[in-house]
């Protein structure tokens, strides 16, 4: 009889499978049946938002059928197709000016300060570029100060309040709950550890964040003050006197140029482009801008610049959109330094780093194929840790000033249970046939096991040391005295050495064509990716959305953060050449 069942229960599931599955391809179908064209009209406004998409580097779009299947709307906005988009509407006849039209901005500081000087090269066309908001939270503004004129909404603010973060420390919880993370590290400034040892900041790590959030915040005060015509002091005193706290104060104060409802704003957008008030404006938004093919500079030319993306956590394995593996990354290389018409290679990091032995394997690949075409590194939001360090043998290094970078050291985290264990009657009894050190879960970590772990951990940091020596030309005294797992801003990067000049992705790319003596190029972007059918429904947008949800629902926002905070505590296999902590810059 249960074998029955469980026939019948196979055969249904297949049914099943099979049912969503032509379900889904007719969706697709139909969806390509029925897209629209995407038409520029005259006297258009783009509309500077991006629908809820979060910004990344490197948002490649699957074009096959079970591509279309898994990513119905992606999530992603790419940031080479958001300046490009720019770029393009820079000589658009049909483009009057940007209207800057948001309230979040899904970015990081470095990719929100290269998107703000795309913005002043639109402004130096002549063309107009304004900006509305309900509010500002201070990234926003930081984007928005570009603008020829600030609106803000009568009952809005400006969150301007100069840059913080948090940390969190775990060192009480694992002593109550009997659940901790063994550490072993080099490094004093190495604290990616630190919230599993203590129960609250060391004296050094306060050190470096005030440093590099200090130097990042001086970098986008002294932008804001040339575009408010303001000094740096009074941005100061009015971010420590909270200056734009509400619409009043802030346009007293010379942060907003006006307040206005939004159906007021568009009759000033009216008027800019010279339309009479009873008129629709014409507006397109960059998605859909992007969609009509703004999103790509054209060229005919041959010759190529490869742009490999290293984007996201370093794992040990294949590599996705999210996470930097090594097989996707050595492949990309391969092909790019194979391709005759490939003539210099742009790396794009954005990684807080991760596992050392994946970083050596790419920092490798690198370092064979810098013997047959330049390769210069493109710093973003993050490039850290095991992000410097398959930077550092580059040709040059290029840096945004609010580029988060350095963190040269390594540390290991091992999970024990044991005194949870014991707490819940669990004994656990270790045979072994040699005398080599073991490791348990359920056992105290051992003096000896802890002595060989430490040795693994020198050796990989010393390892690191030679690398950034080799690469950056620099004594390995230096090196250390500038390692140590300290971070640093990309403006205080340039001056101890660590990055050779302060620019953009776009003087990276220059920079390349430059020294691979190439005038006339296109660029392509790797890794490639593909998706695969096993992965079909797991990857679907709407079960990883239910299961988000779900999750957010049960333990709520701030219990989920840390559900997500321990997740990736739980990946960290190995030695880590990471950033020393998880941080939300504010």
């Amino acid at each position: 009889m249960n074998f029955l069942k469980n026939i019948l229960s196979t055969v249904l599931g297949v049914f099943i499978a099979f049912g969503i599955f032509f379900f889904l391809l007719i969706l697709v179908a139909s969806a390509i049946e029925t897209e629209e064209v995407i038409e520029v009209k005259n006297q258009s406004v783009l509309k500077l938002t991006f629908d809820d998409r979060i910004l990344k580097d490197y948002a490649p779009k699957d074009e096959s059928t079970l591509g279309m299947l898994i990513e119905m709307e992606n999530p992603y906005v790419g940031f080479d197709q958001v300046l490009n988009a720019i770029e393009n509407a820079k000589t658009d006849a049909n483009i009057e000016g940007i209207s800057i039209e948001m309230t979040f901005f899904n970015a990081g500081l470095a990719q929100t300060q290269a998107l703000r000087k795309k913005l002043m090269e639109f402004k130096e066309t002549g063309k107009f570029v304004s900006a509305y908001a309900d509010f500002y939270e201070q990234k926003n503004y930081y984007l928005s100060s570009v603008a020829d004129s600030i609106f803000i909404n009568p009952l809005g603010m400006v969150d301007f309040r100069g840059l913080s973060t948090e940390v969190l420390y775990f060192k009480d919880f694992q002593d109550k709950y009997g659940v901790k993370m063994e550490v072993v590290r080099h490094g004093k400034y190495k604290s990616g550890a630190e919230p599993f040892l203590f129960d609250k900041m060391s004296e050094e790590n306060r050190e470096q964040i005030k440093s590099f959030l200090t130097s990042i915040w001086d970098e986008m005060i002294s932008e804001i003050a040339v575009n408010r015509n303001k000094t740096t002091a009074e941005l100061n005193n009015l971010a420590d006197n909270l200056g734009g706290r509400n619409a009043d104060l802030a346009t007293k104060n010379g942060l907003i140029d006006q307040i206005a409802y939004h159906d007021e704003y568009i009759s000033f957008l009216k008027r800019s482009i010279g339309i009479e008030d009873d008129k629709t404006l014409n507006s397109i938004s960059l998605i859909d801008y992007i969609k009509a093919g703004k999103g790509r500079k054209p060229s005919t030319s041959t010759n190529k610049i490869a742009i490999i993306y290293a984007q996201g956590e370093i794992i040990y394995g294949k590599g996705t959109e999210d996470y930097i593996g090594q097989e996707m990354m050595i492949q990309s290389i391969q092909k790019a330094t194979k391709d005759k018409d490939v003539k210099a290679i742009v790396l794009r990091i954005n990684s807080p780093g991760g596992v050392a032995i994946t970083a050596d394997m790419i920092w490798r690949e690198l370092e064979l194929a810098k013997k047959e075409k330049p390769i210069v590194v493109s710093m973003g939001n993050l490039a850290a840790s095991g992000g410097y360090y398959i930077a550092s043998n580059a040709n040059k290094i290029f840096a945004e000033p609010t580029t988060i970078t350095g963190s040269i050291g390594v540390y290991g985290l091992i999970p024990n249970i044991h005194q949870f264990s014991q707490t819940i009657g669990i004994n656990a009894e270790q045979v072994a046939t040699n005398k080599a050190p073991n490791y348990s879960l359920f056992e105290p970590m051992s003096e000896d096991f802890n002595k060989v772990t430490q040795q693994s951990i020198e050796i990989i940091y010393n390892t690191f040391l030679n690398r950034v020596s080799a690469g950056r030309n620099m004594s390995l005294e230096k090196v250390d005295a500038l390692a140590q797992g300290r971070v640093w801003s990309g403006k205080e990067a340039l001056k101890n050495g660590l990055v050779d000049e302060l620019g953009t992705m776009e003087d990276a790319i220059k920079y390349a064509a430059l020294i691979s003596n190439t005038t006339e190029y296109k660029t392509v972007n790797y890794p490639q990716f593909k998706k695969e059918w096993k992965d079909a429904f797991d990857m679907m947008p709407f079960i990883k959305s239910s299961k988000t949800k779900m999750l957010k629902e049960e333990l709520g926002e701030m219990q989920y953060q840390l559900y997500q905070m321990m997740q990736k505590v739980s990946k960290q296999e190995g030695v880590q050449a990471r950033m020393p902590f998880i941080l939300e810059i504010k």
